[in-house]
């Protein structure tokens, strides 16, 4: 039996039309979404489906990115037995491996994370926050300039760590459009700051994280299939106490995806990522241990093929 780690993406890799061909040829998908339509009193058919605004806020953007990792995941499940070494996901992503290893049902899941979602925007309403994506810098050079900009009273932090040479920061959108030819001139090839009002990952986010604490405490069980790696310390976890806990860091903690998938690559004989489109199988491209994607039929077909030989 091969050794696989199940990856899950996060916020960013939505698009309209996700998850349709397998709700077009899977019974399992269409009771999930069906399920899931129920449960939070939201068309995701209409939600997925249709071009429509709701699709970009937060609090309609992570129950649909979880639903389609799932229905991804369970399908996959429903075609072989396998159980995962581990499973990680990044940022949004790691609600998605604790569904997949049984520590949270997945209608749970996709009220749990609606309701992150909300706690996220409550926290960032009016002020002012916003993200940045850099491209070109080492690590240790935007770090020692974020500190360095936070000394003199800005509100920018270090949020997401992709792969080398990819960053993604949160903070004030003010603070971190003033700091744009800053880091242009430390070398770095982009600095886009986002079109988002949520500053994800960040000390701005402390106000979500007790109501995020008692909301996992209400869904999470202490049954975990396989171990979860969390984005906060890269470790392994495996019960509820500790799950609540780094949940709950991560609202206001970087995600150490980079971190993450390096220590674990050459570990595992192929990692899977399950949802809408092939983030994260980009991200790790670099990496010995090969990644496949299951996305729709046609990569569940291929992934099936391909640990199976």
């Amino acid at each position: 039996m091969k050794k696989i780690g199940f990856i899950f993406p996060g916020q960013g890799s939505q698009s309209v039309g996700m998850g349709r061909e397998f709700f077009e040829n899977s019974p399992l998908a269409v009771e999930m979404i069906s399920n899931a339509s129920k449960r939070l009193g939201i068309d995701f058919e209409e939600l997925l489906f249709t071009q429509n605004d709701n699709l970009e806020q937060t609090q309609f953007t992570q129950p649909a990115i979880l639903l389609v990792s799932a229905i991804a995941n369970a399908i996959f499940k429903s075609h072989c037995n396998i159980v995962p070494t581990f499973s990680l996901g990044h940022s949004l992503g790691e609600f998605s491996a604790l569904v997949s290893v049984g520590a949270i049902d997945y209608l749970d899941a996709i009220e749990l994370v609606n309701k992150r979602g909300l706690f996220m925007s409550e926290a960032c309403s009016g002020a002012g926050a916003g993200m940045m994506a850099l491209l070109g810098l080492e690590d240790k050079i935007v770090e020692e300039i974020c500190e360095t900009q936070r000394s003199e009273g800005k509100k920018v932090w270090p949020a997401n760590y992709n792969i080398d040479g990819q960053l993604v920061l949160a903070g004030l959108k003010a603070d971190l459009e003033s700091l744009v030819d800053v880091f242009k001139s430390a070398g770095a090839k982009r600095a886009i700051v986002l079109n988002m009002s949520v500053a994800s990952h960040c000390p701005l986010l402390v106000s979500a994280v007790q109501p995020l604490e008692d909301e996992l405490n209400k869904y999470l069980k202490d049954e975990f299939l396989a171990p979860v790696v969390s984005n906060v310390t890269t470790n392994e976890y495996n019960t509820k106490e500790i799950a609540i806990k780094l949940l709950a860091e991560q609202l206001t903690k970087p995600v150490l995806y980079k971190q993450s998938i390096v220590k674990y690559d050459g570990l595992v004989d192929c990692f899977i990522e399950f949802g809408n489109g092939a983030v994260l199988k980009g991200l790790n491209k670099k990496l010995t241990t090969p990644t496949y994607n299951v996305n729709n039929m046609e990569t569940l077909n291929a992934v099936l093929e391909a640990i199976n030989a």
